[in-house]
């Protein structure tokens, strides 16, 4: 962790990473939800809607981390990687950088002309970049150059346009306290081992500067609790006091702490790295490994999935055909999934049906990517070839050209004149 008087400078560090990270996920199709295509991306892996078991799980355990991380370390998500709070102080950063190029108490008017201005392009391109999370963004740039406010994704943008332009002029971090639920349940996580941020003043060395208060981007006071509902546990109060009580050859007074009554954070004293890290507890080992044993599902979930899904089942509607020859045909249908980036081809084989032919064009199956085909064929037997009414067999395809394989059991009818005597 960082040492004192440096915070600021970390969180500013960890800001400029997440809005970088913000912009890339949806065109690196790391995380990424495409509505109009019905397709889900996570971490390059393209899933589509009747894989949803997979989206659900793949969306819980993003659930799950932030909720392991709030246990651990509090609310540094808040402080450090929430876009609302990240972009917030943007603005307020941006607006206090134009009072002092204008002048506070001079051409007010020019200073809110240029602030909203400034904010009211950002917010086009914010809003590009998060309905880009949900809109192929090829195709989200082409309704915004057409300024198009009639299809879903320029509704969408317009809509999330205006309501980023009131958040970060006028809403700003009274969003935190007033609709984001994340404050509440993070009273709910935490226990005696999570870390905050606490004032301790056991010598009672306070010099009642107030610069805690006063560089506090949700506007309170500290010493009063760790526990408030407005506390992003951000640090900046931390370089600040530290910076006040240097000049008086004292260390500061506010620091991270391990719960109310645990070591603080940069304490010199040796301690093992699992206690330094944050695993202070048997309830912070048993988050971690089910945290661990989550992700360890997901990969080899994912490992095991084809890239081409192909599904085959019977046609019951007749059981069986009997043709002027004496053979019988049963019915079946294909469905296949081009999940990939490059084109396909699939292979369907008759297997343990002696004397089978299967009647079927195209085979192999050209399917390119992201689509799907469909279609039906029929597998007959020669006369006499069954002496049961049911025969177990199996079809199998081969995917070219990653030479993926399935089996799919199957049942073969045939009437009940055909048995041997």
């Amino acid at each position: 962790m960082a040492n004192n008087a440096s915070w600021h400078r970390l969180r500013k560090l960890v800001h400029l990473i997440c809005f970088l990270v913000f912009m890339a996920l949806p065109f690196l199709n790391v995380v990424r939800a495409d509505i109009p295509h019905q397709r889900f991306y996570f971490f390059g892996i393209e899933f589509w809607i009747n894989e949803f078991a997979s989206i659900f799980f793949a969306l819980m355990f993003l659930m799950f981390l932030v909720i392991a991380t709030s246990v651990l370390y509090g609310r540094v998500y808040c402080g450090y990687a929430c876009p609302q709070m990240i972009f917030s102080e943007a603005s307020v950063l941006l607006e206090n950088w134009l009072r002092r190029k204008v002048g506070l108490n001079k051409n007010t008017w020019k200073v809110r002309v240029l602030f909203y201005s400034t904010v009211a392009i950002g917010s086009v391109f914010l809003a590009f970049i998060f309905i880009s999370y949900f809109v192929e963004p090829r195709d989200l740039f082409h309704s915004l150059a057409s300024l198009d406010i009639r299809t879903a994704a320029g509704i969408s943008g317009a809509t999330v346009t205006l309501l980023t332009f009131l958040d970060f002029s006028l809403v700003r971090q009274k969003f935190c306290t007033t609709v984001c639920p994340y404050g509440y349940l993070q009273g709910m996580l935490g226990d005696g081992n999570t870390l905050l941020v606490h004032y301790r003043d056991e010598p009672k060395q306070c010099i009642e500067c107030k610069k805690c208060v006063r560089v506090c981007p949700m506007d309170i006071d500290i010493r009063k609790s760790p526990f408030q509902i407005e506390c992003i546990h951000c640090g900046e109060c931390i370089d600040a006091c530290d910076d006040i009580m240097a000049r008086l050859k004292k260390p500061g007074l506010i620091h991270y702490t391990w719960g109310e009554q645990g070591e603080r954070l940069n304490d010199p004293a040796p301690r093992p790295w699992y206690r330094r890290v944050g695993l202070r507890d048997g309830k912070r080992v048993v988050v971690l490994l089910l945290l661990t044993c989550y992700a360890g599902g997901l990969t080899v979930a994912f490992s095991l999935r084809h890239t081409v899904l192909v599904r085959v089942a019977p046609i019951r509607a007749t059981m069986y055909r009997v043709d002027e020859n004496g053979r019988v045909f049963n019915r079946f249908r294909y469905s296949i999934a081009n999940r990939g980036h490059g084109a396909t081809s699939v292979i369907l084989s008759v297997q343990h049906l002696p004397g089978a032919t299967m009647s079927m064009l195209p085979n192999p199956i050209r399917v390119a990517a992201g689509e799907t085909a469909q279609g039906e064929f029929e597998i007959s037997t020669p006369p006499h070839a069954q002496t049961e009414l049911v025969t177990h067999f199996s079809i199998e395809s081969s995917t070219v050209p990653d030479q993926s394989r399935d089996t799919f059991p199957m049942t073969f009818l045939a009437p009940s004149e055909r048995q041997a005597p």
